[in-house]
């Protein structure tokens, strides 16, 4: 048999595998999760979902680091309602710092519990989908926290690009209650450093 030669993957070839393994990842879940190394009791998500005020824009105002969000900051997801149901999510960052070069990722998400629309799955390359769970949300959907039954993934996220410290700090706590490890939470950085003052250390 003849020797195959194999072609050099493209970009957007690259990316694609990337995307592939990541939701291979998630999908099956870690090796061993900090669910199960910890023996946590299963992850609870909010009781109910209106998912008419859950779409639009957030911004991520801090979570564990992934490999897949390395290098990003200013990190902003936006969510619009499909006409057959679905959801389609617009992830955005800039890379390095607040001015770099925008990233993006498109991807789709589904409702996969009507009782409460709380647990979710979203796709960025299918056929791989990873669990999207909504595991604490105002009252006034003015916040959001997203987490994985793993307990290895987390977003806080916000309306607006700064959240109260109190209501961070509230939040923070219910994690911990929750069985999160909150020490790996890493804020997100969605404004540039103020220009300091002549003469200021």
């Amino acid at each position: 048999m003849a020797a195959m030669t194999r072609k050099p993957l493209g970009k957007d070839d690259r990316m694609k595998r990337l995307l592939c393994l990541f939701w291979g990842f998630l999908t099956t879940g870690c090796a061993v999760s900090t669910t199960d190394r910890l023996h946590l009791p299963p992850l609870e998500t909010v009781a109910r979902v209106d998912l008419e005020r859950y779409l639009g824009n957030w911004f991520e105002i801090a979570s564990f680091p992934q490999r897949f969000q390395r290098g990003c900051t200013a990190s902003t997801a936006t969510y619009t309602l499909r006409t057959d149901g679905e959801i389609d999510v617009l992830n955005r960052c800039r890379l390095g710092s607040v001015d770099g070069k925008e990233k993006s990722a498109r991807g789709r998400a589904r409702v996969v519990d009507r009782v409460t629309n709380a647990k979710l799955e979203v796709s960025f390359f299918r056929p791989f989908w990873g669990d999207y769970w909504i595991i604490d949300l105002a009252e006034d959907y003015s916040y959001a926290v997203v987490g994985h039954p793993g307990r290895d993934y987390l977003w806080i996220l916000s309306r607006t690009q700064e959240m109260p410290e109190a209501v961070y700090q509230a939040i923070v706590t219910r994690l911990e209650a929750k069985g999160y490890e909150t020490s790996r939470l890493v804020r997100t950085v969605h404004a540039a450093a103020p220009a300091r003052s002549p003469g200021e250390s």
